[in-house]
Parts: structure tokens; C-alpha cells; sequence
């Protein structure tokens, strides 16, 4: 039985992979945003705690009591994010910033309080997204800059963790059935109908969007694949999960040509 640490454990992905280690016999230590009037939660093999991956203190409030209740940790696994659709030059800078303290600087300090408890040989998995090796498309480009950024920010942990004998694994899914879904249609939506400079651009690119997210797997499927990355006897550094065959497409044209292709269908 081991002990891991999931961030975003509230969320489809988040939550799907808690069940699917606590299921195995795993212990399982979540980490959330608090609704209202919550305090945390704990059920079989999982205990979720509340606080915000932005604030410094409540996540060392966490890990003391992690640390305390674990020992020590087998993996973590970053399953929290925020997927945002905007302009880069309408979006604002709260909403910037936003993005890359949940998506990057989050994955940070998770890292710095908790990678110290992963005993020899632990694991830690970071999901990323099947647009970070891609080159941006058209009002996705903060999700993507924040993902790339991740995987890059990966590579470089792997170089350092061998070190110390642990491994670095990241998770790269194509569109998933959670609820970042409508949320992202939600967004798409209030960005169609603000954007004072991509109006008949943007009303092309929600059917793109659509016909993409509408190619989608259950998060249980994410969840095996975090279950034998963390439990492999010698995982990928790599897992790619339910890629889309037009963004595979996309990814494999000349660059001009991807420029060319993306102004004939927006234009």
C-alpha cells in the first residue's frame, strides 16, 4: 500500500484518480479549494483537504498535517488547472497572472513542501494538456504558454530528482469529460460576445472547439493511465491520452502553413 498526494482532488480528474489508487488499496491525501463552510472531507482511504494552491500558508498547513498523518509519500500527482479561452491582448493581466500561478507556480510550491516526503524511488506526475507540444492555436494561448511552460518546468525536475533517485512522469490528455468542459463552452461563450477585435473569428473557432471537445474520454481513463505511471516498474517519461487526430494534424504542418490554415478557416 502506498501513500500519494493528489492536487485538484475535487475535480473530474482529481477526483477520479483518488478513487481509482484508494480502490487499489492506496492511502490517499487530496488537496482542493474549500467550498463554503467546508472544511475538508474523508472517505475511504481519502482525505481531502481544503486550501487554495495560490495561498503559501495553507498549503504549509497541509503539508504539516500530511506529513504527520503519511510519514512519508510514494508520489504526487498534479491534477489541478484552470483551462482559460481569451485573447492574449484583450484578456487581463489579473486573469494572466491567474493562469500561471494556478497552472505553473502552484506545481512549485506542491513541489517544494512535498517532494521532501516522497520516499526513495517516489514518483511525480504532472498533467499537462495535448496542446503543449503544439504550437498555440488562436485564444487558447495562455492555456497552452501555462501547459508548455509545465512540461518544460517537468524536464527540468527530471534532471534533478534522479538525482535523488525519484522520477518524473507527465500525463498529456486530449479533451476529458469533466466539468472543465462547459465551463470551457461557458468561457468561449463570454469571449465571443466581448471581444471587440476577433468578433467573426471567434464565432468560427467556437465550432472548432466544439467538433474537438466533442472527441472525449471519461476521466477514469486518466486516472489508469496516473495509476501506472505512479505503480510501473519503468514508466514513460511520457503518457499521451485520447490525442486528437486535427491537432495531430495540425502539430505536423510547416509552420507558414499552420499560419496559412489558421487564417483561411477564421478569416
Amino acid at each position: 500500500m502506498g501513500n500519494y498526494l493528489i492536487t485538484g482532488a475535487r475535480g473530474g480528474m482529481g477526483s477520479a484518480i483518488c478513487r481509482m489508487l484508494a480502490e487499489n488499496g492506496h492511502r490517499v491525501w487530496g488537496i482542493d479549494r474549500a467550498s463554503d463552510g467546508d472544511a475538508g472531507g474523508q472517505a475511504d482511504g481519502i482525505t481531502v483537504l481544503s486550501a487554495d494552491l495560490t495561498d503559501r500558508e495553507a498549503l504549509e498547513a497541509a503539508a504539516a498535517r500530511i506529513g504527520e498523518e503519511a510519514g512519508a509519500l510514494d508520489g504526487i500527482v498534479h491534477a489541478a488547472g484552470i483551462y482559460d479561452l481569451n485573447s492574449l491582448v484583450e484578456m487581463s493581466e489579473e486573469d494572466f497572472v491567474r493562469d500561471f500561478d494556478v497552472n505553473l507556480f502552484a506545481v512549485f510550491r506542491v513541489n517544494r513542501l512535498f517532494v521532501p516526503l516522497l520516499k526513495p524511488g517516489g514518483r511525480v506526475a504532472m498533467i499537462s494538456s495535448e496542446l503543449a507540444p503544439l504550437r498555440p492555436m488562436p485564444f487558447t494561448g495562455i492555456y497552452a504558454v501555462t501547459k508548455t511552460a509545465v512540461e518544460q518546468y517537468a524536464a527540468a525536475l527530471r534532471m534533478e530528482l534522479q538525482l535523488l533517485g525519484h522520477r518524473v512522469v507527465v500525463i498529456r490528455p486530449g479533451a476529458v469529460k469533466t466539468g472543465m468542459l462547459p465551463a470551457s463552452t461557458v468561457k468561449l461563450d463570454r469571449f465571443c460576445e466581448q471581444t471587440a477585435l476577433y468578433r467573426c473569428n471567434a464565432d468560427r473557432f467556437r465550432r472548432i472547439v466544439n467538433r474537438v471537445e466533442a472527441r472525449n474520454v471519461p476521466p477514469e481513463r486518466i486516472a489508469r493511465t496516473v495509476k501506472k505511471a505512479l505503480t510501473a516498474k519503468r514508466p514513460k517519461r511520457t503518457y499521451c491520452v485520447n490525442r486528437n487526430p486535427l491537432l495531430l494534424l495540425y502539430g505536423a504542418l510547416p509552420a507558414g502553413v499552420q499560419l496559412w490554415a489558421i487564417r483561411k478557416i477564421l478569416e
